[in-house]
């Protein structure tokens, strides 16, 4: 059975509607098997940026560290992380990280700023840069647990001048939305020459005609169906070595069961 880690963090978010991934990933394990989930203690208050340049560090830090021992009792099989937003997916990708690691990124965004170049000062937007080990290194991996050869960036449709400037001159492999098929990124995490994957899914990664409870909707995504064959595709190339879905932010309990068909089949595309 697969291990589901509920971590419904919202520190690192830069949305007014931070608050609503509390709800967001409480109800997603409301419809996961219980015996197979553990919670992670999220504080409620906001935290200090601690002189870091990234806004609620201290919270992000606590979490960080609950994240990292909740894993330490599953390291003997892949585990599924519900966030929460995007930042939880940093420490679980530290507890597999090694040379034969890829990790395939679904985002809308990029989330490559650091705390100099980011506007808002969330980690969110810093967290693949983190997983990189740029930015506060109090939250990001040792710089060289990930390799930017070995990251595949899938979907982003919303690039900011300095995370572009860094693609450009980075390693990072991209399948942007307007080109993505299964075959397409499935070959593309191949080519990194990884032996494991590792699959991050910002729902915000899908068009908004098909998942509406995310803080920043944004047009021209993927369809469901083509996310899941594509996990379908990843799995067939490579074992996963974890996984994190993160960003359900419901606007209320009715509009989180709208969604939650989609999210469902998400996560028993990562689960099977």
């Amino acid at each position: 059975m697969a291990r589901f880690l509920v971590v419904p963090q919202w520190q690192g978010s830069p949305s007014s509607r931070a608050m609503a991934l509390i709800d967001g990933a409480e109800a997603i394990a409301g419809d996961l098997p219980r015996s197979a989930c553990t919670g992670i203690d999220v504080p409620l208050e906001a935290g200090d940026t601690l002189g870091t340049g990234v806004l609620r560090a201290s919270a992000l830090q606590r979490v960080r560290d609950g994240i990292g021992a909740a894993l330490d009792e599953h390291d003997d099989e892949p585990v599924i992380v519900v966030g929460g937003d995007c930042g939880v997916a940093v420490p679980a990708i530290g507890r597999v990280a090694a040379d034969d690691l890829a990790v395939v990124w679904l985002d809308a965004h990029a989330d490559l700023h650091e705390p100099s170049s980011s506007p808002s000062g969330a980690f969110s937007g810093m967290s693949l840069r983190g997983v990189l080990g740029g930015g506060e290194p109090t939250l990001a991996l040792p710089r060289g647990a990930v390799t930017p050869d070995r990251v595949v960036l899938a979907g982003a449709r919303i690039l900011e001048d300095e995370e572009a400037d860094f693609l450009e001159t980075s390693a990072i492999r991209r399948v942007p939305a307007a080109d993505f098929t299964p075959d397409a990124l499935a070959e593309a995490a191949a080519a990194t020459g990884a032996a494991r994957v590792y699959v991050h899914i910002d729902l915000d990664v899908l068009d908004p005609a098909h998942m509406s409870g995310v803080t920043a909707p944004t047009p021209f995504g993927l369809e469901p169906s083509q996310v899941v064959a594509a996990i379908a595709a990843l799995r067939s190339a490579l074992p996963l070595a974890g996984a994190s879905v993160a960003g359900f932010a419901p606007s209320s309990p009715a509009a989180a069961v709208d969604d939650m068909g989609t999210i469902l089949r998400l996560i028993g595309a990562l689960a099977r």
